[in-house]
């Protein structure tokens, strides 16, 4: 009987020499996508859920307003050359001044410059991913405008994820950068181990906890932002 005590005993020491927190997958690349240029969005090609290439077509806006413009410019930059031609020739009878022609000339070098610019623009009408991602969040629809700087997509990196939990002050003492744990991504079965790449305050609760982040390989599983994790502490660091 004081045998079977004993062992129980040391089962039971055995299953608290670690602690086990909750803690969710995140992705350490995401990357907010928006136009650099004012338009109707003519064209989207892709929805929330969809996995995209590095370069794959996104959504495009319609180039009316640019050619608009831009003929605008051409017929200015035509006009201020015939012009400053014109100048020239005054110039050398000593009609005009020197500072008269310098200012014209100055003129077409501004137009030539906005011509190029607008030329640039175009592309800026077809926004590409930057790398292989997830579309986790699409606010834009075909008809819609286009506006510089706001948010239209969001795209995650699935090759670039980690593990964000939190952990006590007390048990801060059990943690350290480059430390192995065990990690378990429940849903997909998912077992592995993962190296704790950063240790910081979290500054947005008064709990007195700290986040860790740890990276892992998620091989050939499906595994995506969002997604519940645990990761086991060895107390003792048995595991290291």
């Amino acid at each position: 009987m004081r045998f079977l005590f004993l062992i129980l005993l040391s089962l039971t020491q055995l299953l608290s020499s670690y602690l086990e927190l909750d803690g969710v997958v995140e992705s350490q690349n995401e990357k907010i996508i928006s136009s650099r240029v004012m338009g109707n969005i003519t064209k989207v090609y892709v929805n929330e859920g969809d996995i995209v290439k590095k370069a794959q077509l996104l959504y495009e806006i319609d180039s009316t307003d640019i050619k608009y413009n831009e003929q605008i410019v051409k017929n200015q930059v035509k006009n201020l050359e015939l012009n400053l031609k014109r100048y020239k020739e005054l110039l050398d009878q000593d009609l005009i001044s020197k500072f008269d022609y310098e200012q014209l000339e100055l003129n077409l070098i501004t137009a030539k410059a906005k011509l190029d610019e607008l030329n640039a623009n175009y592309n800026y009408l077809k926004i590409r991913a930057l790398n292989d991602s997830l579309v986790i969040k699409k606010s834009i629809k075909e008809g819609e405008m286009a506006i510089p700087g706001m948010p239209h997509m969001v795209l995650t990196d699935l090759n670039s994820l980690i593990i964000k939990t939190n952990i006590s002050e007390s048990n801060l003492k059990n943690i350290s950068l480059n430390q192995k744990l065990d990690i378990q991504i429940p849903s997909q079965n998912f077992f592995s181990q993962g190296e704790v790449i950063a240790i910081f305050p979290n500054y947005q609760s008064s709990s007195h906890s700290f986040v860790v982040k740890i990276a892992f390989d998620k091989k050939d599983y499906n595994i995506y932002p969002a997604m519940y994790a645990k990761v086991k502490i060895y107390l003792d660091n048995q595991n290291e």
